[in-house]
């Protein structure tokens, strides 16, 4: 058995220490929750990457990659949730953003354990320990990168706000060094172990590794700092100077501090027991005070904050906040209540969003006219190109179009081929039928031979029965294949035409052409009479397969 098995096996032990640790000495509080969820993810990794090297069962191997990638996906929501929480950005996390983030990363995990059709992963020598990743795991990389990016904006901003407590800033540079440690690992695997396995040997072990190390960075940010101290929050000399009213009040709900500013707002005093249930109701409240009231009665380690409108002349809005104020262990003794004037700022977004409705009217009168215009230009340059019986291309796109798919190819030496083909004996069918019966047997031939061609494949119609087919990154010997198979389906095919009973059946002659070898020192200089100068030769071919009997191919030599 490798080594490496053990050395994630030891990983995990770590890991699982830290998560005994952080679990033991700290209080549980909504961050607490959200990293010990967070460790407990990270902690899956090496233990199923070690459990998918000790089993030699096929199926258990699958189980151990799936569980080690649905961990993996859900840790990208794990993530920017820990850093909304450290930034203090988690009172901005409702449940519908919570649900909204948690969306790419359940898509993520849901498709990493459903693996159909092995788009996650296959196995390679029988099993899984060595295996093949598919297009969802590359989904999931950029699902995972994009938790990753939301998380440095949450940190970054905090971290270079003015608003931003010293004490957080430390928080956010450490934990930019975790993610960063985490990520360069991460990615350091992904390159070295899948993008490059098939030049270089496997590295194990390194996203245990960048686990291992990130969760050292973050385990120190929880014991080492302490958001806010009581002492220094509530000196009077301070609080004087902030024109804020602010009251600071213990875990029993009793005011210990008030400043001057408070008088504007509510009538207290030092000693008194504050009520904020019954507060909240004797005034109006914008939207619901449950939430608020919820963090607030439940102690919750986050600020939180209302808004109280005071109904008089004229209207006053403020913004009360709670802060809690937390111990050296991290322990709540304590809150900061803050009420803080907006009137003048909801009056100013109160204008900015009327301005701003009246030139979202304007925009969108502006828009659905772009959007007419688009839509006008595309069918009218669809309908340029496109032959209105067959819809298929037409001989203007032959000169617009295909001149530049020929010109690219001959750039890049890519080979080519031109059917050029009728229906036969087509005349006939008018005379006996009718213009009307003919142009519906040109229909049924140019849809029954698009049934047959590639995706990349190109059908024209030329001109009367006349129709051509262009082939890219097509040599002489596929082109015959491909041609065989549209003369065999459109002779195998039966149109009913008109009031007949009998089907009328349909046979093609084909003239081809396949270039293949290029000079690029000697590029055309006039692309569409290059283009004729190839179908004239593809003609000749397709008069030789009718006076050889027609309902065959004839390729010409070139």
């Amino acid at each position: 058995m490798s080594l490496s098995v053990w050395y994630d096996l030891f990983l995990f032990l770590l890991l699982f220490a830290l998560f005994v640790y952080v679990f033991a000495t700290v209080a549980i509080t909504d961050l607490r929750k959200v990293y010990l969820l967070f460790h407990f993810l990270m902690m899956l990794w090496p233990l199923c990457q070690f459990a998918t090297g000790i089993t030699h069962d096929r199926h258990l191997q699958l189980f151990y990659v799936t569980l080690s990638f649905v961990a993996l996906s859900m840790l990208g929501s794990g993530w920017l949730l820990l850093t909304a929480f450290l930034t203090g950005n988690a009172n901005k996390l409702g449940r519908k953003r919570l649900f909204l983030l948690s969306i790419p990363a359940v898509v993520a995990a849901a498709g990493v354990a459903k693996n159909p059709f092995n788009l996650f992963v296959k196995p390679l020598e029988g099993g899984y320990i060595h295996r093949e990743y598919g297009p969802w795991f590359w989904v999931v990389i950029v699902i995972l990168l994009s938790y990753f990016l939301a998380s440095l904006s949450f940190l970054f901003r905090a971290f270079h706000s003015c608003r931003t407590i010293l004490t957080i800033k430390k928080q956010v540079k450490i934990t930019l060094w975790g993610i960063f440690v985490l990520a360069t690992f991460a990615l350091t695997d992904l390159l070295l172990n899948v993008v490059l396995r098939e030049w270089l040997p496997i590295i194990p072990g390194l996203t245990s590794a960048g686990i291992f190390i990130s969760a050292l960075f973050f385990v120190f940010v929880i014991k080492r700092y302490n958001v806010l101290d009581i002492v220094s929050i509530a000196h009077e000399d301070v609080i004087n100077t902030i024109p804020y009213g602010i009251m600071v009040v213990d875990e029993n709900e009793s005011i210990i501090e008030v400043n001057k500013a408070l008088r504007l707002f509510v009538d207290v005093n030092v000693g008194d027991y504050f009520d904020m249930e019954k507060f909240l109701g004797s005034v109006r409240i914008a939207g619901s005070s449950r939430r608020f009231l919820e963090h607030y009665k439940h102690k919750n380690n986050i600020l939180s904050q209302i808004e109280i409108i005071v109904e008089r002349e004229p209207v006053s809005h403020f913004i009360l906040q709670a802060s809690p104020i937390i111990d050296s262990y991290r322990m709540q003794i304590g809150r900061i209540l803050m009420f803080q004037d907006v009137s003048q700022e909801r009056y100013l977004v109160k204008e900015l969003n009327r301005q701003n409705e009246i030139l979202r009217e304007r925009n969108h009168s502006l828009d659905s006219i772009r959007n007419e215009l688009s839509i006008a230009n595309q069918k009218l340059k669809e309908m340029a190109l496109t032959d209105s019986l067959t819809n298929c291309y037409n001989r203007y796109y032959l000169t617009e179009q295909l001149t530049h798919e020929i010109e690219n190819n001959i750039q890049d030496r890519a080979p080519f081929s031109l059917i050029l083909f009728d229906v036969d004996f087509f005349k006939a069918i008018n005379d006996r039928y009718g213009h009307v019966i003919g142009d519906e047997v040109l229909y049924r031939t140019a849809q029954t031979v698009k049934q047959s061609l590639r995706s990349t494949d190109i059908l024209i119609r030329y001109g009367g029965e006349e129709f051509i087919i262009y082939f890219p990154d097509t040599d002489r010997r596929l082109a015959e294949q491909l041609a065989e198979e549209v003369r065999l389906l459109v002779e195998s095919t039966r149109i009913l035409v008109g009031h007949e009973n009998e089907p009328v059946s349909i046979t093609l002659s084909m003239g081809a052409l396949s270039v293949e070898n290029f000079d690029i020192e000697h590029m055309p200089d006039n692309m569409e009479g290059y283009l004729m100068g190839l179908l004239s030769e593809a003609d000749k071919a397709l008069y030789q397969a009718k006076s050889n009997g027609r309902n065959r191919i004839e390729f010409a030599e070139y």
